[in-house]
């Protein structure tokens, strides 16, 4: 057999040529002759361990506890694919978490590195999250064994029907049944795979195109999905920053102007977090990719850097940064007000929270904090902005283009104009009346009717808002719970007892 070396200090450590931790970390104890390993619990116990944790402050059954923390379908399956000359073996799961509210809802992950246990533990964030955020839906997710980099279009797209099949014959995907989205590897041009597919098993369904969101518009998607979760986090690191009374023992002042923020991840969602914070006057210093980070304590341009790393491949050697750093984790080690990891899961562990400087964590990507490191940052007086809530904007915008399909119509196309003309009217009687003339600029900001975009928007901020204010109150009202995730995690398993004990589910 074969081994490979993994060299640690003055020993060495053989690991079979599979091995893949996969969200198990391993502590090495050295001794003079031997290594001891000690598993830590996997993502999804991570996630039960949070459920169990504000359980305490519930009144709920155990039992109806242990049926909120379950996974009620697990969907295991693996499909040959054509590759060259020869064919492969692709790994596929689909997970529907609960069942208390339907569809399901979740995005698709495709990643070498997915495994069952992520999978899982995704899908049930996702039905915490929709519950946080008062969204209609059970949590789900997916996630197809892949390097989407390792294959071509052709076969991108031969993967992405072929699993869409395999949920069709199950019914594990449907307008009514369960719903997917872009994660991690996917986006538009696989959820439009997964649309005609899905359409082709089903004729005549008249809303087949419910079936999966995420779609590019041309396709009956919905303006503003692309940028919804980084919306969403910029709307939640605003709210969190304006209450006074939390910032001043951190040592900050209210509102985001002038803020420092470093953020990890220059993807979708880690692009347009930045893009929204710097509207609302923040200071991006620091940014963090696969390849390095790079840091500027006066701020950098968000677009400077984007266009450096589209014609260089990387960040490395943007010639505004004071210091940039071949270890991407040193670039979250930086000063800074506020940290976002917006990329990959366990980011932030008990091996570097100490050397995190920021004062706030607001978590874009899901389990980026380890359960260890969250508590450490949360004892020392720092607040975290926890995933279930931060993210929430994706899921949230999914579920306006859901019912923008279910009805059939663009948000503010049967009341635009009729809006438009009751606004021009109403100020041709205010000029008559009063004498007064509006300038023609003036006549077009009062007149304009609401676009799709400005609604979703409106949506998604009313949404925002609304519920950092229903976890901070709830933190508020009971001293012993401990941080934003905790009472986020109360007030989610409240409402999903609610919502079985009304089905009868449970007595």
């Amino acid at each position: 057999m074969e081994f490979c070396v993994c060299k640690i200090d003055f020993f060495c450590v053989n690991f079979a040529p599979n091995f893949k931790p996969n969200y198990l970390n391993f502590h090495i104890m050295a001794k003079a002759s031997e290594v001891v390993f000690n598993e830590e619990p996997h993502f999804y116990q991570d996630v039960c361990g949070f459920v169990d944790q504000a359980a305490q402050f519930t009144k709920h059954d155990k039992g109806l506890i242990n049926q909120i923390k379950a996974c009620n379908s697990v969907y295991r399956f693996q499909f040959p694919i054509r590759k060259g000359n020869s064919f492969e073996i692709i790994h596929a799961w689909r997970v529907e978490h609960s069942h208390h509210m339907s569809p399901t809802k979740g995005g698709i992950r495709y990643s070498e590195m997915v495994n069952e246990d992520e999978v899982m533990a995704l899908a049930a964030l996702m039905t915490y999250k929709c519950a946080i955020v008062n969204v209609p839906f059970g949590g789900a997710k997916g996630g197809i064994k892949i390097n989407p980099k390792n294959y071509s279009l052709a076969e991108l797209e031969n993967i992405t029907r072929r699993y869409t099949v395999e949920l069709t014959k199950k019914n594990f995907i449907g307008p009514g049944i369960d719903v997917p989205a872009p994660d991690y590897g996917s986006g538009e041009r696989e959820m439009s795979w997964i649309a005609d597919t899905y359409l082709t098993m089903n004729p005549g369904s008249l809303d087949a195109l419910g079936c999966v969101t995420g779609k590019p518009i041309a396709l009956h998607g919905i303006a503003g999905r692309k940028e919804a979760t980084g919306r969403g986090v910029a709307y939640a690191i605003r709210e969190c920053v304006s209450f006074a009374e939390d910032m001043k023992p951190l040592g900050l002042t209210t509102g985001l102007s002038g803020k420092k923020i470093i953020v990890q991840g220059l993807g979708n969602v880690g692009y347009y977090t930045t893009k929204f914070l710097l509207e609302y006057g923040a200071i991006i210093v620091g940014l963090c990719e696969f390849e390095g980070a790079i840091y500027n304590e006066n701020g950098l341009d968000l677009e400077e850097v984007f266009n450096h790393r589209k014609s260089t491949g990387s960040i490395l050697g943007f010639s505004k940064a004071t210091k940039e750093f071949k270890n991407s984790a040193e670039g979250l080690e930086q000063e800074c007000d506020v940290l976002v990891p917006a990329a990959l899961e366990n980011q932030i562990t008990e091996h570097n929270i100490a050397r995190i400087k920021a004062k706030i964590i607001a978590e874009a990507a899901n389990g980026p904090t380890s359960p260890a490191a969250a508590a450490a940052f949360i004892n020392r007086g720092g607040i975290i902005i926890p995933d279930m809530y931060a993210n929430a904007g994706g899921v949230t915008v999914s579920y306006f283009e859901w019912l923008k399909n279910l009805s059939h119509v663009a948000f503010g196309r049967m009341g635009r104009r009729y809006d438009e003309n009751s606004n021009i009217n109403i100020m041709n009687l205010i000029e008559s009346t009063t004498g007064m003339t509006l300038t023609n600029e003036q006549r077009m900001v009062v007149a304009k009717g609401a676009s799709e975009l400005e609604l979703v928007n409106s949506g998604l901020e009313d949404t925002m808002v609304r519920s950092y204010h229903e976890i901070r109150e709830l933190k508020m009202r009971t001293p012993k719970i401990d941080s934003l995730r905790t009472a986020a995690f109360v007030g989610a398993v409240d409402k999903i007892a609610v919502s079985y004990m009304n089905m009868g589910v449970w007595p």
